[in-house]
């Protein structure tokens, strides 16, 4: 196995999270937020039940790598029409609890990874 050390200064990474927050470079953040390596920015959807296709087009236009969706507290799977044009694009999509996505988008970005978190928050 080779190991490369990981350069992320300057990146937005999760530093905490909890109930109905994250913390990004030790910033609090509250609401729905799409986070890039060097971006962090509002996103339309307040709850899960408010999904639609246009909020995953905004993911789109940012043409990741992969895109980890956190759906809040509770891990709950969205209709995979609702992200057809991210798989048609041949871009990856993981679901999982926000807590399950601050962890795994630190590791991506770390090891380089073109990743987008788009996060709910409740």
């Amino acid at each position: 196995m080779k190991l490369h050390e990981a350069n992320t200064a300057g990146s937005n990474l999760f530093t905490a999270s909890g109930a109905g927050h994250v913390e990004i470079n030790k910033v609090r953040h509250e609401g729905s937020l799409i986070v890039t390596a060097d971006s962090i920015t509002p996103w339309r959807p307040a709850r899960f039940e408010d999904f639609g296709e246009a909020d995953f087009a905004a993911v789109l236009a940012l043409q990741p790598e992969l895109v980890l969706l956190g759906t809040g507290s509770k891990l709950r799977f969205p209709h995979p029409k609702l992200y057809a044009a991210l798989t048609n694009a041949g871009i990856g999509v993981e679901v999982m609890d926000t807590a399950a996505l601050c962890r795994t988008y630190n590791i991506l970005l770390a090891e380089g990874r073109g990743v987008v978190a788009a996060l709910l928050q409740d």
